[in-house]
């Protein structure tokens, strides 16, 4: 579904990503990990086109290359960036009903909508709340859901489980997993916390200064003592 090559990305004259290398099979379940600076979350930027790289990056064989944010995500890639980003001065249902125009398509917004409060009861109980009173877990469900109001074919989630406690995290990735496996959601989620992510995930990469160091199953990368 997606295949990166020679990825090299900057910021300004900095180069964070020195050719990286990899791909991901459509329904599958693939996990970045690395350390602080790395280079995790640039290289969900640059898949976005949302920062200068050069290099391969193909969605479905087609060249994401020069295309714009906007052009990316109505392809069907849905990028839940680090610390939520949701609209703390918008209710709820407005965040959810934002995702939905974001793709370009405003058809069957209501059951789309409560599809969401499926996997996510507590917001449809926090329907008409503002989503800046919500809580660290809440938010960070609400931005997810919003995400999959795109109807994404792949979800880029960076660090999903920052600042949570540790049981919201636990049902925050049951979710996920249900999400890959339901909805057929191919997803690659950039994460610090390693033995979680691994446990969500069939394949693994590691990254190091910009490169990726390691690769494999998310089993035999679990197994490694390195890791």
């Amino acid at each position: 579904m997606l295949a990166i090559k020679d990825l090299r990305a900057y910021y300004g004259q900095i180069q964070a990503l020195h050719g990286l290398e990899f791909s991901l099979n459509e329904g599958s379940v693939t996990t970045l990990l690395g350390a602080n600076g790395a280079g995790k979350t640039t290289t969900l930027r640059a898949i976005c086109n949302m920062i200068r790289s050069t290099g391969n990056i193909e969605f479905e064989g087609k060249p994401l290359t020069g295309m714009s944010t906007e052009n990316v995500v109505r392809l069907g890639i849905a990028h839940v960036p680090q610390g939520r980003g949701t609209f703390t001065n918008m209710t709820v249902e407005e965040n959810l009903q934002l995702g939905a125009i974001s793709r370009g398509d405003t058809k069957n917004i209501p059951d789309d909508i409560e599809r969401m409060y499926a996997h996510f009861p507590v917001l449809k109980q926090r329907h008409a709340q503002q989503a800046g009173t919500l809580s660290g877990g809440e938010q960070q469900m609400l931005a997810v859901a919003r995400a999959l109001m795109l109807r994404p074919r792949l979800m880029l989630l960076d660090e999903p489980s920052f600042g949570l406690a540790p049981l919201v995290v636990r049902d925050l990735f049951g979710i996920l997993s249900k999400i890959n496996r339901e909805d057929k959601v191919t997803i690659l989620v950039v994460e610090q916390n390693a033995q979680l992510a691994l446990e969500l995930a069939e394949k693994a990469y590691v990254i190091e200064t910009g490169r990726i160091v390691m690769s494999g199953s998310a089993k035999e990368i679990a197994n490694n003592e390195d890791i």
